[in-house]
């Protein structure tokens, strides 16, 4: 429901509307297993249903939503660009279902961090403290940027999940370090801290696999 409000939004222009039901869509993302765990009600049907939603959620809105901020600035064919997004994020929910790798890791970029960061950019730019408008409006970083989500989305890059089944330091070190970041960047920088906190994510993963290799 909030990823159709947000696709609605982004077509009527009001970007800060759109951005907000992604937000929500995070947050029933997040409870929606445990939900269904409480009520007994889990089972292959609820797993086919959220990977159906995440594709509107964080492929479909965050691909209008980045869209409408891009056709302000470009006005030739590489603002279709915007459609790597969803795409992606479709095959990169697909590949997801199927990979029994990542059960307690992430292969490639999840889809609601990709959409979070593109959902932060309208409310960045709406609340510029930092002056980081120029970035986000530039047309070399509005034409890459869906080619680069598009990677990262199926890139065979292990990147850290929180899950814990421990909250040892030793087991959990790179989660704590990552939530205490995450948690700075956006009491520091507010908005754009949420932006930050996707890039914590994707390098501080990078070091925690750099580090897992040369201590094997």
């Amino acid at each position: 429901m909030f990823g159709c409000l947000s696709v609605l939004f982004a077509i009527q222009g009001n970007l800060l509307m759109a951005s907000a039901c992604i937000g929500a869509s995070a947050v029933m993302d997040f409870f929606d297993g445990f939900v269904a765990r409480l009520l007994k009600v889990s089972g292959e049907l609820g797993k086919q249903l959220d990977s159906l939603a995440d594709v509107v959620s964080f492929g479909v809105a965050p691909g209008f939503i980045f869209y409408s901020i891009a056709s302000q600035t470009i006005d030739n064919w590489s603002v279709f660009m915007f459609l790597l997004i969803p795409v992606f994020s479709a095959i990169r929910l697909a590949k997801f279902n199927l990979d029994t790798r990542q059960s307690d890791s992430f292969i490639g970029l999840p889809t609601p961090a990709n959409a979070m960061f593109i959902a932060s950019i309208p409310l960045i730019l709406n609340n510029d403290t930092y002056n980081l408008t120029p970035v986000f409006t530039n047309s070399a970083f509005l034409v890459m940027f869906p080619v680069v989500s598009a990677y990262l989305l199926i890139a065979e890059l292990p990147l850290l999940a929180l899950k814990f089944k421990n909250f040892t330091w030793k087991d959990n070190s790179f989660r704590f370090i990552l939530i205490a970041g995450c948690v700075l960047s956006m009491l520091i920088f507010k908005f754009a801290g949420v932006a930050i906190s996707i890039l914590l994510y994707i390098g501080i993963s990078i070091v925690h696999n750099i580090i897992s290799k040369n201590t094997k």
